[in-house]
């Protein structure tokens, strides 16, 4: 007489037995037991793949209307970013490994034609527009068409990059941009492939 629980266990067992060969008779599964192990079949549950929605940023009409790059006129003094002058200062030198008096003019140039300019301070040399002319300042801002720069005077300047040439001086390297064939947003010079010296018409 078998206790309770080793029935239990024994009708347990060849009820699963019988659920993972479904495809033998009960003599076939016995002979089959006796001579060798059985491999038991394991059945999965398919989960359902959810997509993966991407959060989609906001647009260039969105960020206008929340007005995000707005700064308020109570911000437009030029000593509030004196701080962040500096700081692009250091992060050029980092980007160029220091600017001694004999790194190479070009080496330069072409590291800060690619390099983030926000904190720079830049003049306008040459443009179409004469009232831009001699403008300088500490930019702030920059799109693919524009820069907006805070002067000395605290005044908040948008020039356009068309028809225009700035200089960019650090350290006593003065760097040459040419407007016309600037015409990218910050994050994409990274991959541009700049000529050694643009022209423009004035």
């Amino acid at each position: 007489m078998k206790p309770p629980g080793a029935q239990r266990a024994e009708a347990f067992v060849r009820a699963f037995l019988k659920r993972s060969t479904p495809g033998m008779s009960p003599q076939a599964r016995e002979d089959q037991l006796q001579r060798k192990a059985v491999v038991l079949e394991y059945f999965t549950r398919h989960k359902r793949k959810e997509k993966k929605k991407k959060a989609k940023g906001l647009s260039a009409r969105q960020r206008r209307e929340l007005r995000l790059f707005y700064i308020k006129p109570e911000q437009q003094r030029y000593s509030l970013f004196l701080p962040l002058h500096e700081l692009w200062k250091q992060y050029i030198r980092d980007l160029c490994n220091g600017l001694k008096p004999d790194t190479q003019p070009q080496m330069i140039q072409a590291k800060l034609l690619k390099a983030d300019l926000h904190g720079a301070i830049i003049s306008v040399t040459k443009s179409k527009c004469p009232s831009y002319v001699g403008i300088t300042g500490i930019l702030l801002q920059e799109t693919k068409h524009i820069f907006k720069i805070i002067t000395k005077e605290d005044r908040l300047k948008v020039i356009p990059k068309l028809n225009c040439v700035f200089t960019v001086e650090i350290d006593g390297f003065i760097s040459y941009i040419y407007g016309s064939k600037f015409q990218l947003r910050s994050s994409e010079r990274s991959a541009k492939k700049f000529k050694a010296k643009g022209t423009i018409d004035l």
